[in-house]
């Protein structure tokens, strides 16, 4: 039966790797101080070169900003 289970689950057990792994790069970037600085200075020379508007880029600047509070709080809390 384990070579059954072993063809039956090899994708599936494939797929939730995957998945894990996925999960692990996007908690990375979005607990990763350096990283989230990093995207704001690119939003603002997006902004600074007109590829987005002002309203684009308060909206994205605001998101970014509440993620790094976020991961400061997670400093202080750990």
């Amino acid at each position: 039966m384990l070579i059954i289970d072993d063809i039956l689950f090899g994708p599936l057990k494939g797929i939730i790797f995957l998945a894990e792994k996925i999960n692990e790069v996007i908690e990375k970037e979005t607990s990763d101080e350096g990283a989230v600085k990093e995207r704001l200075m690119a939003l603002q020379l997006k902004f600074e070169m007109d590829e987005i508007d002002e309203e684009e880029y308060d909206k994205r600047e605001d998101e970014l900003l509440k993620t790094l509070e976020r991961i400061r709080a997670d400093k202080i809390n750990k």
